[in-house]
């Protein structure tokens, strides 16, 4: 593998983290105590699955609370709400979220106000309403406070409900000028949401437009179960003012899940274990729960093939549903997020009107799963998406600061280049337990966030960490026994080989797989650099014979001590890979990892001999050539033996494998040559950029000849990626199939700048993988 030159990196185990410590003797040591807490975690976590979780809504439970009986108007319909507020009021005469942070006083007050109406209404909690109206007059100035967060339709809800204050005489202790103030607000807003023509939104917010509202337009948006946008306090708007069954039904069967009180939304249960696949993906542990992943993941298959609305219609829902779907290869079509295509399509939409920073992003990221030639809607999210999560980070409009960063991340690493277990880690130190969200008032979920999931990730993380830090200081000293160190023309490249195989091979039983991988790829880059300036061109054959004859002996056979040194580190290696292949397939494959090695010197040796005889070969057959030679055989195809599933011989002579290490190698090679280009032409060497010039006798110019490259690389990838995921006539298992998706991340990494990762930038990494621990203090 031809690793970027400007990489001199040389990192070994002891000096990467001055203070990280080795962690192995204490899970070790305490091994039975960290397995009960492990597994208390993951059934508490599994547990979460069948019961979700959802915090009750003074605000909305007020909403129902005030919708009169059909049979008397004077009486509540649902008393249980009323008495629930009675019951429930702060003890500094507020309703909400108990422990609510400072920035959420809007949202005290709308609840708190919607409290004090529906016992207004019914003539009762005169104590109550005197704290509550109390607790009003103490924090209205926060109306005008820039720093507090805005719920969602605030603006029109909050002075439609002083409206509804004044038609009680309710006596609320205001100025005028600054109800008058509000009431102009509210206007502006109406006519600003009227003239573009956002009609799903103003029937969202129905509780706040009182006399203004055209309730047959409302109607229009009612769901199969009765609600309208799964909203109890939408839904109790429009039952006070049409005598609706679907409303009434959908009510009282969230009373009959919630008992006196209602949710902001509902149902919720779809969206929050979607959430829990993608939580437990994304921090490494979806590997415990690979029953629970998969059922939820068939019941969403099942609502996304039927059209079910509580997949759907939701646009955070949605996206998310359709991008955990096809990363885990399942075969749908993107056909549903075609009201997305355009940002205008989304921004009419309701989740649009609530600038929902959190259903961009996920839009953003399944944007990215693009396998087909044809899924130009997906290319057009991936546009304008990216343009407007870019606009919004730059404005600081994202209050959210963990969101923020998760923005930033997704936006610095698209899918195809992120790395799992730096991902992993990203994801755990934003991991949230305590994560508030926020619709027209503030909800939690413990599905959404807990303690436990973070917990288990963290544990997980180092338990895993201190395993690779004992397979790195085992490869430093097989460096060393095999004198690799010795060859004064080979970069030192072990940090980068290890860190490659275990951010992406780092479950503990797929050792094996990231030992083969990290040394294949430290004697790769050996004899790259021995091909390229270490040899002569008689040593390089003699190299070529010396693996082609095999066992032979080397004091007799070999040319030069290098020559030793790297066919015995070869050698010795394959022998070693052959032994363990053993064990996981049931058959010798060593003759396999021979030929597989031979397959690359001989290519290098083409090359070498293009080099000294000034041949130019055509771009075809440099290209047929140098997939091969960028080394990437011997690194990835002995690994497939060493991760599970066995693999018959001819499945590794199929189309379908040959096709899956053709395009990664493909990809690889022109990211190297793009960005190898000035450096090889002034040595003197040909690669794919040059020779696209040389061969089109100037017509094509060095920037349109990288931009065909690149188009190149688009394609390949996305080619691979359809390769990866398809289930449907693949003879390849998908674990294996995952190795060539994992690799050409690692490319992708490794070239995503122009001018390459720094020192520091690799050092970063790899301390973060292998050494630095995760901490719950850094959380």
């Amino acid at each position: 593998m031809a690793f970027p030159h400007s990489h001199n990196l040389t990192i070994s185990s002891s000096s990467l983290s001055a203070g990280a410590v080795d962690p192995r003797s204490k899970f070790i040591t305490d091994a039975k105590t960290t397995s009960l807490h492990l597994n208390s975690a993951k059934e508490k976590i599994k547990k979460l699955f069948d019961k979700i979780d959802l915090s009750v809504s003074s605000y909305d439970t007020a909403c129902v609370a005030m919708v009169p009986s059909p049979d008397s108007p004077q009486t509540p319909c649902f008393p249980q709400c009323v008495n629930w507020l009675l019951d429930n009021q702060l003890h500094d005469g507020s309703w909400g979220l108990p422990q609510c942070p400072s920035w959420l006083v809007k949202d005290a007050l709308l609840c708190t106000l919607a409290c004090v109406l529906a016992l207004k209404r019914w003539g009762i909690g005169e104590e109550q309403m005197s704290k509550g109206i109390k607790f009003i007059e103490s924090n209205f100035a926060s109306i005008n406070d820039e720093m507090q967060h805005t719920p969602i339709g605030f603006e029109i809800i909050f002075p439609g409900m002083i409206e509804c204050a004044k038609d009680l005489n309710l006596n609320l202790p205001l100025k005028e000028t600054e109800i008058d103030a509000m009431i102009h607000r509210r206007h502006s807003e109406l006519r600003r949401i009227y003239l573009e023509g956002r009609k799903e939104y103003l029937a969202y917010v129905s509780e706040g437009m009182g006399k203004l509202q055209d309730w047959e337009m409302v109607m229009n948006y009612q769901r199969k179960n009765g609600s309208l946008f799964n909203s109890p306090s939408t839904t109790a708007a429009a039952l006070s003012h049409i005598q609706d069954a679907g409303c009434l039904h959908y009510i009282r069967t969230i009373l009959e899940n919630f008992g006196d009180a209602v949710p902001t939304v509902y149902p919720f249960d779809m969206y929050a274990r979607l959430f829990m696949v993608e939580s437990l993906e994304s921090l490494g542990i979806g590997q415990h729960f690979k029953n629970e992943i998969r059922s939820v993941l068939d019941e969403t298959c099942r609502y996304w093939l039927q059209g079910e609305e509580e997949v759907l219609l939701d646009p955070a829902t949605c996206v998310m549903a359709f991008r955990l779907l096809r990363v885990n290869g399942y075969d749908i079509s993107s056909d549903p997020l075609t009201k997305f295509a355009e940002e205008d399509q989304f921004f009419n939409s309701l989740g649009g009107c609530l600038k929902d920073i959190s259903a961009v992003l996920e839009l953003y990221k399944a944007s990215q799963m693009i396998i087909y030639p044809d899924e130009l809607l997906l290319e057009k999210q991936n546009l304008w998406s990216r343009q407007f999560l870019e606009q919004e980070l730059s404005r600081g409009s994202i209050h959210s600061d963990r969101l923020g960063k998760q923005v930033e991340y997704a936006l610095k690493f698209p899918y195809h280049s992120q790395l799992e277990r730096l991902a992993h880690r990203r994801n755990t130190e934003l991991y949230s337990v305590d994560d508030i969200m926020i619709l027209k008032t503030s909800y939690r979920s413990l599905n959404i966030g807990n303690e436990y999931i973070q917990q288990l990730a963290v544990d997980d993380f180092n338990i895993c960490q201190s395993i690779l830090q004992e397979e790195l200081k085992h490869l430093e000293r097989w460096v060393a026994e095999n004198r690799l160190d010795r060859l004064k023309f080979a970069r030192q490249k072990l940090a980068y080989c290890y860190f490659s195989g275990a951010a992406t091979l780092f479950s503990p039983e797929l050792s094996n797989a990231r030992i083969s991988w990290a040394k294949n790829g430290v004697l790769t880059t050996v004899v790259d650099d021995f091909f390229d300036v270490g040899g002569s061109i008689e040593e390089l054959v003699n190299l070529v014979e010396l693996v082609e004859k095999w066992n032979v002996e080397e004091g007799i056979n070999c040319c030069s001590e290098e020559v030793r040194i790297i066919y015995s580190a070869i050698h010795s290696t394959i022998c070693e890979i052959g032994e363990k292949a053993f064990t996981w397939q049931g058959r010798d494959v060593t003759s396999h990892v021979v030929e597989i090695w031979l397959n690359l010197l001989k290519s290098m040796l083409k090359e070498a001999e293009w080099l000294r005889n000034k041949s130019v070969p055509t771009v075809d057959e440099y290209m047929e050539n140098a997939y091969i030679s960028f080394a990437l055989g011997p690194i990835v195809l002995p690994a497939v033996y060493l991760v599970g599933p066995k693999l018959p011989e001819e499945s590794f002579r199929h189309l379908e494998f040959h096709n899956l290490y053709k395009l990664m190698s493909t990809c690889g090679r022109l990211l190297n040559d793009i960005r190898g280009f000035e450096r090889e032409s002034k040595e003197g060497k040909l690669n794919a950029v040059s020779l696209q010039i040389i061969h089109s006798d100037g017509v094509i110019t060095e920037e349109e000849a990288m931009q065909k490259m690149r188009s190149l690389i688009n394609s390949n990838r996305r080619e691979l990626l359809r390769l990866v995921l398809q289930e449907k006539g693949s003879i390849i298992p998908r674990p294996i199939k995952d190795l060539f998706w994992k690799m050409s991340k690692v490319l992708h990494l490794f070239y995503i700048k122009d001018d390459g990762f720094t020192s520091h930038d690799m050092f970063n990494f790899v301390n973060d993988v292998i050494q630095e621990p995760v901490s719950v203090d850094k959380l």
